[in-house]
């Protein structure tokens, strides 16, 4: 049976949102490594950015706040994709290559789905669980040869693991909190009630002044504007089409898409090693994926 053409749309909506993600771990590599901007100041400064964006479409479109324990939410959703992810990630980059970095943080779908089984308290089969420790197992193992050797793990890569696991939570906590505010609403209220801390973050990593390429503030607007603001909008505007669970997997092709611009644009050399290792996470993410939405 064909997809009729509101699944079709949702599918596009997200695989635009999944684009404008796919953009952020080498626009990081760009503005940390290849501009030489504090990765404090790129990881908190772009959190800003998206917050005056976020602050400016909840006031002209007079969202309602959110109330009681929504506003908790709001924080745990804030601490993981706002605040988490960003800044180890932007940290993680100063030394991990864009495509190295890209296959560890293919882990995520998976991570994700277990962390949604976690929130809503599901018991999947135990082939989700098996698929799940697959896929991390095939991360960590990459991580460890790619650092020197067996028993060799590079901070950076400490580092990216814990992005994935606050974006996980994060992820998993907005999905849900966007059926009671909105899936925009959701993220912008995050940015908003994350600001004054990030605002102190990117004041703090900028008392001695910030200086870069062009190319690295144009990477650091757009990991402001698109990755944190408006590739949310098309990404949930998906979701909420839905199917959500067939939506969500679109996600699983953002590595592959990762890997790709590394390579292009900042011509970083992807060998076999990066190819398979990242293969076998984003199998691994898929069939854990696949197996929850079943």
């Amino acid at each position: 049976m064909s997809e009729s053409p509101i699944a079709r749309s949702g599918l596009l909506w997200g695989f635009v949102g999944v684009i404008a993600f796919s953009f952020t771990v080498p626009f990081t590599r760009v503005a940390v490594a290849g501009a030489g901007l504090p990765p404090l100041f790129v990881g908190a400064g772009r959190a800003v950015v998206a917050a005056v964006l976020a602050a400016s479409a909840l006031l002209l479109t007079r969202q309602a706040l959110p109330r009681g324990t929504q506003w908790l939410r709001v924080g745990v959703v804030a601490s993981g994709v706002v605040i988490g992810f960003p800044v180890l990630t932007s940290f993680a980059l100063t030394t991990a290559s864009a495509s190295h970095s890209a296959v560890v943080i293919a882990l995520l779908p998976a991570a994700t789905a277990v962390a949604a089984v976690w929130r809503v308290g599901e018991r999947p089969r135990p082939a989700f669980w098996v698929s799940a420790g697959v896929g991390a197992g095939c991360a960590v193992v990459f991580a460890v040869l790619q650092g020197g050797g067996l028993g060799t793990l590079r901070a950076s890569d400490l580092l990216l693991f814990g992005a994935v696991v606050a974006a996980a939570i994060g992820y998993a906590e907005g999905g849900s909190l966007s059926r009671e505010l909105g899936a925009w609403q959701t993220i912008s209220w995050a940015l908003v009630v994350a600001a004054p801390v990030m605002l102190v973050l990117t004041a703090f990593s900028a008392r001695d002044g910030v200086s870069g390429t062009a190319s690295g503030w144009w990477a650091f607007a757009y990991l402001g504007a698109v990755s944190m603001f408006l590739g949310f909008f098309a990404w949930y505007r998906g979701l909420a089409i839905g199917p959500m669970a067939t939506v969500s997997q679109v996600q699983l092709v953002q590595p592959v898409f990762g890997i790709a611009w590394a390579g292009l644009l900042l011509g970083e050399s992807v060998g076999w090693s990066t190819v398979l290792g990242g293969l076998a996470v984003i199998a691994s993410a898929a069939l854990a994926v696949r197996t929850r939405s079943r």
